[in-house]
């Protein structure tokens, strides 16, 4: 049974929107090559050589030798696949001006400034991989943040935070915060997330969450920063949540332009949600939280916005934003669009990622991704159930790392673009409107990466970077002529 959206969609995602596309063939890998012309969006194919296969999947309930940081795979003894042959996205194009709420909703994904008319055009550079920092190594990045000067924070799973510094040329290293001795860095657990005040010159605070040692829950936390450190004994616990198990932590920390904190958080982990939490409105497992942090103190460690879409309802936690999710692992604000974009880790099939407003059920467990995990009966009686914007099976990949829209300026054809990837196959794609598409969304990869790709992170000028293990932090740049 495919997943269909049952429910009225907001304005700004009409119905015909939510879904996923795969476009494949079978003679070989694509490349997609999107001129800007009026009002269409030519596709060309050319040929590509295939993408390496997926590695082997390790058993969810197992130790695995190398620890990841992002949220792991449920199904026992399933072999990874070779990724079948897929799009190449090369650019994106110039639409219409729209004269409909679904035209708006895919106008968002276009360059602001797309030419109406397009004599001849120069081809758009190739996207690639550039390091950064000296091609310093790193063990398991999670996330990087660019101070308001300049410099970057980098957060390892292990529980270390560094600042680097680039003065005329040489990179300097600072440690900022230091929690390996306070937290539990096992598969799935450890420093999981960090996060600065949107308001950071005025109010220089580190958000946090981790797995505290030798607890079964993880902990959101603020720091202080004072002179270039954030100490431990500055800790300000925000709030805990108990974790029955040790997978499907979730965790990543966001400030909404609205400047309320948003978390999201895994259904509590095992395989199958044994105790059914991504479709209980009583725990905080499964969901994404909102939050509002100013003001705080140990008395009020948080407040409820009074706006949240579940405040006074009996038996729902009001922190609630949305619910239905698996493993939320990675997410991130439009900062032209203000839309929340969520890549949410599937279980045996499917990886999905959506665009997640106020109130929504996202399925889990009912559904994994656009299709019916559990009986048709049950997904058939879950008639608010939304389907992600796109997704792809365990015949691309085994868990979607989530991204951001590309708003920066180095790679103009893939402005409105989100990028996302994949740990296992190391694949990067570009998911984007498309009305010619019978979702009114396309998928195409952008490049093969080869690494295990944890998180994405983006700069002051949107910029996107790549974090991946037992390698230097990569930047998403136009490859050099």
């Amino acid at each position: 049974m495919n997943r269909l959206r049952s429910a009225e969609l907001p304005d700004h995602r009409p119905p015909a929107q939510r879904g996923v596309v795969s476009r494949r063939d079978g003679g070989g890998l694509r490349i997609l090559c999107v001129l800007a012309i009026a009002a269409a969006l030519l596709i060309t194919a050319c040929a590509a050589d295939d993408p390496p296969p997926a590695p082997i999947r390790q058993d969810q309930q197992q130790t695995p030798q190398h620890p990841p940081a992002r949220p792991e795979q449920d199904q026992q003894d399933t072999p990874g696949r070779q990724p079948q042959q897929q799009e190449t996205l090369q650019t994106s194009a110039a639409q219409p001006e729209p004269q409909t709420r679904q035209e708006q909703a895919q106008q968002q994904a276009q360059p602001a400034d797309a030419p109406q008319q397009v004599v001849e055009q120069q081809p758009p550079p190739l996207p690639t991989l550039r390091p950064i920092l000296d091609g310093r190594q790193f063990h398991q990045p999670i996330e990087l943040l660019e101070l308001p000067d300049g410099s970057l924070l980098v957060a390892e799973q292990r529980g270390y935070i560094t600042r680097f510094v680039d003065d005329n040329g040489e990179i300097e290293q600072f440690g900022i915060l230091d929690l390996t001795e306070s937290i539990t860095f096992r598969g799935e657990q450890g420093l999981l997330s960090m996060a600065l005040h949107p308001d950071y010159e005025e109010h220089p605070y580190l958000f946090v969450y981790y797995s505290p040692s030798g607890e079964s829950i993880t902990r959101l936390s603020r720091f202080r920063i004072v002179q270039g450190q954030a100490f431990v004994e500055s800790e300000l616990v925000i709030i805990e949540i108990p974790q029955p198990y040790s997978n499907h932590n979730g965790g990543a920390i966001r400030f909404g332009p609205d400047g309320m904190l948003y978390l999201g958080l895994g259904d509590g982990g095992a395989a199958n949600d044994p105790q059914g939490h991504g479709q209980n409105r009583e725990t905080l497992l499964g969901t994404i939280i909102r939050i509002d942090v100013d003001g705080i103190d140990t008395s009020t460690p948080y407040r409820i916005p009074t706006d949240n879409p579940f405040v006074g309802i009996a038996g729902v936690r009001p922190e609630i934003w949305a619910w239905g999710l698996r493993n939320p692992w990675r997410m991130a604000f439009d900062p032209v669009t203000d839309l929340l974009w969520v890549a949410d880790v599937g279980q045996d099939r499917v990886e999905e990622v959506a665009i997640v407003v106020a109130g929504e059920n996202h399925g889990w467990n009912a559904f994994e991704g656009d299709e019916c995990f559990r009986s048709e009966d049950e997904c058939a009686e879950l008639t608010d159930a939304v389907a992600p914007v796109g997704s792809y099976g365990h015949d691309e990949g085994c868990s979607v790392t989530g991204g951001m829209v590309y708003r920066g300026e180095a790679l103009p054809h893939l402005s409105g673009v989100y990028i996302f990837g994949d740990f296992c196959s190391g694949t990067i794609w570009g998911l984007w409107p498309d009305d010619v598409a019978e979702t009114g969304w396309a998928r195409a990869a952008i490049l093969e990466s080869g690494q295990n790709i944890a998180s994405f992170a983006v700069d002051n000028d949107g910029e996107i970077y790549v974090l991946v293990f037992n390698g230097p932090i990569l930047k998403l740049a136009p490859e050099r002529r």
